[in-house]
């Protein structure tokens, strides 16, 4: 069974022509409004908070704070767009960055070997996923909760409830601590990222592949395509980069402990979910995944400049995670009553 249903809602020509100028900017309204409400919030913080908000200091913090909250999105939304979910993104976090710090600490392996250790493991947690999902057939959500518990588990028995702390070279913590260009340089690994996800996913055969298998699985396999071997290798890119945000957790945390990394599995997939309601709404995409973030860190960090209390971040990302579930389901409903109007086809001329 498919944890989520892949349907591509971006209106398309046909449908815009002979509409008037109104009807297409409805139409148009869910696949850009999630930008425009981003823009008009940048806007308000910087009419607010004219001294704070906009300022090249403050937009250093949010990319520093939510680099790594954009890899896990990007990571959970490789699955998504095969029709499964990964909460290892959430859950696996946890153990990756305390690993990239033990293996150095309790080891000695130079940093370079510790993070090839740590992306292998997260790409095997890939495979078992795969696995699980397509070979024993378990639900992806049931089979992902099951294996990030585990990997929090292990954990917590690892570092025994205690922090792992120690020194670590200067080019592990230049993974995080370089600026470029005046900006952090994990804002750069976000952006290289998703250039080359969206040009996998919209220019390549294994992005139509994946969403043709979101799209119906029993029909991709029809047409030739190894629906298998395509999910679990989205779970291995996954499993990947949820052990490369872990790497970067360390790197700027410095510190490993059990208690850091589950906060971030729900925003990661809020904005992997708002990701599917903008741009190419219904489908999961890149920059669309991109903007579901940068509406939570500019909403986030304007609200906690206002003063915002503690409890305002989950608050947020919860309400906005129903407010995205409800958008794409209202834009599907819509979508498909659209199609039941139309007036059915004419007969080909014989």
């Amino acid at each position: 069974m498919n944890s989520i249903e892949s349907n591509a809602l971006e209106p398309t020509r046909a449908e815009l022509a002979g509409l008037t100028a109104r009807q297409r900017l409805v139409r148009w309204l869910p696949a850009y409004g999630l930008p425009l409400l981003t823009l008009a919030l940048i806007v308000l913080f910087s009419l607010l908070l004219p001294r704070t908000f906009p300022t090249l200091l403050d937009l250093r913090s949010i990319i520093a704070d939510k680099a790594i909250i954009a890899l896990l999105s990007l990571a959970a939304m490789i699955p998504m767009a095969s029709g499964k979910i990964d909460l290892t993104v959430g859950y696996g976090i946890v153990l990756w960055h305390i690993l990239a710090i033990s293996l150095q600490l309790r080891l000695g392996l130079p940093w370079p070997l510790a993070v090839l250790v740590v992306l292998a493991l997260g790409a095997g947690t890939g495979v078992l996923n795969g696995i699980l999902v397509e070979v024993a057939q378990i639900d992806s959500f049931i089979a992902t909760l099951g294996t990030g518990t585990i990997l929090y588990a292990l954990a917590l028995w690892h570092t025994g409830g205690r922090q792992v702390v120690g020194m670590l070279p200067q080019g592990f913590y230049g993974l995080t601590s370089t600026m470029l260009l005046g900006l952090p340089i994990t804002g750069y690994y976000v952006l290289g990222l998703a250039v080359l996800l969206w040009l996998a996913l919209e220019y390549l055969p294994i992005g139509r592949y994946l969403y043709a298998i979101g799209a119906n699985p029993k029909a991709a396999a029809l047409n030739g395509i190894a629906v298998r071997r395509y999910t679990v290798g989205a779970f291995i890119a996954s499993g990947t980069l949820t052990a490369a945000a872990g790497v970067l957790l360390a790197s700027r945390l410095r510190i490993g402990q059990a208690s850091v990394g589950l906060e971030y599995l729900l925003p990661a997939l809020v904005g992997a979910f708002l990701g599917s309601t903008t741009i190419k709404p219904g489908r999961v995409n890149v920059w669309g995944t991109l903007i579901g973030v940068a509406i939570l860190a500019v909403g986030i960090a304007g609200i906690q400049q206002l003063g915002g209390s503690f409890y305002v971040e989950p608050l947020f990302n919860g309400a906005t995670l129903l407010i995205a579930i409800g958008i794409a389901g209202y834009a599907q409903r819509r979508r498909g009553a659209a199609a039941r109007a139309l007036p059915p086809a004419p007969p080909a001329a014989g």
